[in-house]
């Protein structure tokens, strides 16, 4: 396969033309030649692996919805690579800006068990809490809730998860990231529609 970058700009533009017109082919031969490219870009942003094939994906869509807005007499590939490092800013400060909230309105000690030391409305409170937490693992993909689970509730240590799921250490650091992410959104959601009802006296978990 050619080299991107030594290809002559008029096949480049015949591309980005059969585009335009509706030629997915063309389409897929662009998205072909530049995954590489893309993917390095978006790999030095995030770090894993998962994570940059996913965001290459975002950002060759985004590409695609753009391509009508791409300037002819430019550099094609130096227009690919500037919007797809602005993407990945994007990227970056959004996920940073959600991991912060979630700092804020999550405590993974939540999970944990109830202290004896809590006095019986501390403890009720803690409860109603937990039952929150709860129905929000329920509604967490598989995958993400055994993560979260075997994390925060039975408090193993990443390698310790890593080996007993048989996957890599960063496999399991990205579930348990993406499964607080998504439990603290359902927790959002449960108490939005005031799903945490009070738990009855004398009631067992």
């Amino acid at each position: 396969m050619a080299d991107p970058e030594l290809l002559p700009a008029a096949t480049i533009d015949t591309l980005i033309e059969r585009c335009l017109t509706g030629d997915q082919q063309a389409w897929e031969e662009i998205v072909q030649r530049h995954w590489r490219k893309v993917f390095n870009v978006a790999y030095k942003f995030v770090g894993r692996h998962d994570e940059a094939e996913d965001l290459t994906q975002d950002i060759f869509l985004k590409i695609f919805r753009a391509l009508h807005t791409f300037d002819r007499r430019a550099n094609f590939q130096t227009w690919l690579v500037s919007i797809s490092r602005n993407l990945c800013i994007d990227h970056y400060r959004s996920v940073r800006k959600e991991r912060e909230t979630i700092a804020r309105d999550v405590d993974a000690s939540l999970l944990t068990p109830v202290s004896r030391d809590r006095g019986p409305y501390g403890e009720l409170e803690h409860t109603d809490l937990r039952q929150l937490i709860r129905r929000g693992l329920a509604e967490l993909p598989a995958t993400l809730r055994e993560a979260v689970v075997l994390r925060d509730l039975q408090e193993f240590s990443y390698q310790e998860i890593a080996d007993r799921l048989r996957l890599p250490e960063g496999t399991v650091k990205s579930r348990i990231n993406r499964g607080r992410l998504e439990l603290a959104r359902q927790l959002v959601r449960l108490q939005s529609q005031g799903a945490a009802q009070p738990v009855p006296r004398g009631a067992s978990e």
